[in-house]
Parts: C-alpha cells; structure tokens; sequence
C-alpha cells in the first residue's frame, strides 16, 4: 500500500475551500469562524492540540451542507431544525478516521449552552463546539455592515449587545467572557477580511507538520468530500464515486502503475468539487441549459483547480482532476488543452466522467445502457474528442466497466 507524506492541516485546509463555494456570497466563513473560535481559545488557554481541533473544527464546521438552497438558512440568527446538518456534518466526519476525533464539536456546535452544559461529553469538547458556536453567530452578525459596506466597527456594540443577552443559555459564561476582551481590539474585527483572514491561517500551516498517511486514510478523507459535492442533488449520488472506481478500473486495465492508479481514484473522487458553486437549479434543471447557465458550469473545473493546487505532493491529482473537461480536438474547457498536451490521467477521468455520467439518470433523461454508452463514446472518438485506445479497452471490457461506474462491482485490484 502506498503511502504520502502530507499535512494533514494543508490537505483539509486546501478542500475547505470547496465549502467556501457552496455560499459565494459569504466566502471564507469557514475561516473565519475558525480564526474567531481559535482566539477565543487562546484566551481560555486551549492547549496547541486543542487549538489544532478548533480551527480544523471551526474550518469544517458546515461540512453537512452543500445544497445552496439550505446554505441561505445559516445567514439567519436562527432557524427551525438548525442542528440538522451538523449531525450529518458529525455523521461524515466520524466515517473519516483521520478527522473522527472532530466528530462531537461539529456535532455539537448549534447545541445551546443550557443543554451542552449537562452532557457527558468531554470538558474540552463541550467549550470547543460553544467556540465555534458563538464564532459562527458573530460572524452572521458582521454579515449587514459587509453587505451595506459599512465600517463594521459601527456595528460592534450591537453584535456584542445581542451575543450578550444569550449569555449563559446559547453560550457558556466564559466563552462570552473571551469574546467581549476579544472585541474591544479593532485588529479582531479588521482580520475578519478576507486576505487577512487567509494570512492568519497561513501562519498556522507554516507550523503545520507532514505526516505518513495511507493511500486508503487519504481516500477517505477525499471520500468524505466527495460525498459534500454529490449531496447537491440526487441525481449526482455517487457520481464522484463511480468515476474513481472506474478511473482507477481503467487505469489498470491500460496498464498504468499503481501509483498512477491510486492517483487516479483520488482525482475521480474530486474532479467535480468545483460544483459546489453551482446552484441546485442548474443541476437538477429537466431541459437544456441556457447560455449563461453553460457559462456557470463551465466554471467548476478551474474552480476544482483552484481548490486542489495547493495541496503539495498531489499536483498529478489536481490537475488530472481539474482538465477532465479537455478533449482531444481543443473544444473541451476551460484550458482548451489539444492531444499531446492532455495527459493519460485526463484522458482516463475525462472518460470516466462521461461514461459513469451517461450511467446515471438524469433530471432530463433516464440511465442509458452499456450498449449506449459504447455508442456515444465511439461517437466522441470519432469527432476527436476522446482517446481511441482507452475506447477500444472499455469495449473489450464493457460490462465489467458498467459494473464498476454504477458501483456494482468491488475492486480489487
């Protein structure tokens, strides 16, 4: 079994971009409630693991959420069945063993201080959840003096004012405490901005280290955000999945390294991040997209790349994962890259996407069969779209490829 040196605070870093996406008109509140709740911290004398689980915590916190229409809810104060997605949050980061330990703040981070207050959960877990907790309402606060473009030091007495009045009922004592000797510096509230919100975490992955990590400890941390980007509708359930099985199917098949082939699921499992971007409407529309609903799909890929280009150790997988629009003839997005500039790792996820794709059902069509989907890959082979070579292996193997894009078939390779 293969295995990578990484960082595992970079790796996560990198990939909570991706849920920046899913909210583009709140873009780094992730961060910033990390960067909140790890001040907070500091002032309650969290310990340097502790202050490692706030931020990844507080950077991950809304890992349960990846449908536009249920993102426009965490802009309000608060909602009716506002915990829901921090169980699936909790529920997905408890099936990744790299980040389980995470589990129970996420889980935890919209429950009410009365209630936290009472569970038989660690002390250190119960004060990180009501961290983030408290940095997430505050940083809904900020939202009005953004979006009007007023001074957001005017609008400081009032976020203290309404964090306040839930003191010792939504939030603990002491957290509301931290936060208030916190607020009365302006450089808390002027690092709430988006670069510098990026420069302060980027002083803490310069103390990150790298670790060893297996090639299936790293598959399921890039599972877990596979899952994100399928969740955005049911008619993508499993689609990442299916291309990096069958990526990975084909990658063998053609006789690649095992290396290559690792590389090659782990970009399957990520080659659609970028959609997070993308409204639930475009996805699930039953009918033809019109032109400016092509030009926001169009975006995903360089919206991938951006999300995994600074992941260092993995540029195969980043880039295989980002071109897997390119086609051979140059009419492929968003590079318009052109035969021998598209390397093997593209050209594979490229149809690996189509093919598992044209498998699935559809808003505006049902799952086509094996036979099908042969048809429109030779199609595309003939316009000079895709590689003829890997064609030709998929059809000598056609059935087993179904089996292993619609998740039938387990590999074991």
């Amino acid at each position: 079994m293969s295995q990578y040196k990484l960082s595992i605070q970079e790796v996560v870093y990198s990939l909570s971009d991706a849920l920046d996406l899913v909210g583009v008109t709140h873009i780094h509140h992730g961060k910033r409630v990390g960067y909140m709740a790890g001040e907070f911290g500091k002032v309650l004398g969290f310990s340097p693991e502790q202050m490692d689980n706030v931020l990844l915590a507080g950077i991950l916190h809304d890992c349960g959420v990846s449908k536009t229409v249920i993102h426009t809810k965490l802009a309000q104060f608060e909602w009716e069945n506002e915990s829901e997605h921090c169980y699936i949050g909790a529920h997905l980061l408890e099936s990744t063993p790299l980040l389980q330990h995470l589990s129970p703040i996420v889980k935890h981070h919209h429950t009410h201080w009365s209630v936290l207050k009472n569970l038989e959960i660690p002390e250190e877990t119960k004060l990180a959840a009501n961290c983030i907790y408290l940095a997430d309402r505050v940083d809904i606060l900020t939202l009005q003096y953004i979006s009007d473009e007023t001074d957001i030091l005017l609008g400081i007495k009032a976020i203290c004012d309404k964090i306040l009045a839930r003191k010792g009922d939504w939030f603990c004592p002491e957290v509301i405490d931290a936060f208030i000797k916190i607020a009365r510096s302006e450089i808390f509230w002027f690092r709430l901005e988006s670069e510098h919100v990026c420069d302060y975490f980027s002083l803490w992955l310069k103390k990150s280290k790298a670790k060893t990590i297996t090639f299936i400890q790293l598959r399921e941390l890039f599972h877990l955000f596979s899952w994100i980007v399928d969740a955005k509708s049911p008619f993508t359930k499993m689609h990442s999945d299916g291309v990096a099985k069958l990526a990975r199917y084909i990658g063998f098949l053609s006789g690649q390294t095992r290396k290559t082939c690792e590389f090659l699921e782990l970009a399957g499992l990520l080659h659609d991040i970028g959609k997070l971007r993308i409204p639930d409407t475009i996805l699930e529309k039953p009918g033809i997209l019109d032109e400016r609903e092509l030009a926001i799909m169009r975006r995903h890929s360089f919206d991938t790349y951006n999300v995994l280009k600074n992941i260092k150790g993995l540029e195969h997988v980043s880039e295989w994962a980002a071109f897997h629009h390119e086609r051979l003839d140059g009419s492929g997005y968003p590079y318009h890259m052109e035969h021998e500039s598209i390397p093997i790792g593209v050209r594979i996820i490229a149809i690996a996407d189509v093919f598992q794709a044209l498998a699935q059902r559809r808003p505006y069509r049902e799952p086509l069969t094996p036979i099908q989907i042969l048809d429109i890959l030779k199609q595309q082979v003939g316009k000079g779209q895709l590689d003829n070579h890997l064609v030709e292996i998929i059809e000598a193997n056609l059935m087993s490829c179904w089996e292993v894009a619609v998740g039938d078939k387990v590999l074991r390779l």
